[in-house]
């Protein structure tokens, strides 16, 4: 599976297009997406420059202001949902291009929760104490993906979603990533990431 950067890229319009980032971190995808000539407007709620601070529902643009939207691991935090979402689908121009790389809490369990506790201690860092704990807290804070996508198909047309992995990202190493691949390549582990695209209605 291509890295998150890889992915990004190959689903937007090309350059010099104006990208809303949702959810942006520390910024290191908007800068790469800078550097490819995109005009990028990152927000997170707790942002530090250049990254706007700002929840989504905040999001004081002009209708169809984007021709793109990117959000990586973010929507699933997003509250309130469906009022963020609307000024989302707002923000984008008509045939705007959403791209979605998701943690989906719905395939995270137990055995999941054990994979990335162990990969923790190995790391020498602190794993989870209880696994069913875990998995219950996550599921009761977070969006699945399903209710994500029901909330975005009001405003976008949405592509299948393809699943992958995730838990090498989740406060761990990347270079952890082929050992996850295998791991669900042989069915010892589920896929706790997904990927799509969408396009804003007319």
């Amino acid at each position: 599976m291509a890295s998150t950067s890889e992915f990004v890229l190959s689903e937007l319009p090309a350059p010099p297009a104006r990208v809303l980032e949702v959810g942006a971190g520390q910024g290191e995808l908007a800068e790469e997406l800078a550097r490819a000539g995109y005009d990028v407007l990152a927000i997170d709620p707790v942002g530090e420059p250049p990254v706007v601070s700002m929840r989504l529902e905040e999001l004081d643009e002009p209708d169809a202001s984007f021709d793109a939207a990117v959000a990586v691991v973010s929507l699933h935090h997003v509250e309130p949902l469906e009022e963020s979402l609307r000024v989302l689908a707002k923000a984008m121009r008509p045939g705007g291009v959403l791209v979605v790389d998701e943690f989906d809490v719905a395939r995270f369990d137990e055995t999941a929760a054990r994979w990335w506790s162990e990969r923790r201690a190995e790391l020498g860092r602190e794993g989870l104490h209880d696994h069913g704990d875990a998995v219950a807290d996550l599921r009761a804070h977070l969006h699945p993906v399903d209710e994500v996508r029901a909330a975005l198909e009001e405003w976008f047309e949405l592509g299948p979603g393809t699943p992958g992995p995730y838990l090498h990202r989740f406060e761990l190493d990347l270079g952890l990533r082929e050992e996850e691949e295998r791991a669900i390549a042989a069915g010892d582990l589920p896929a706790t990431g997904v990927r799509f695209t969408g396009r804003r209605r007319d």
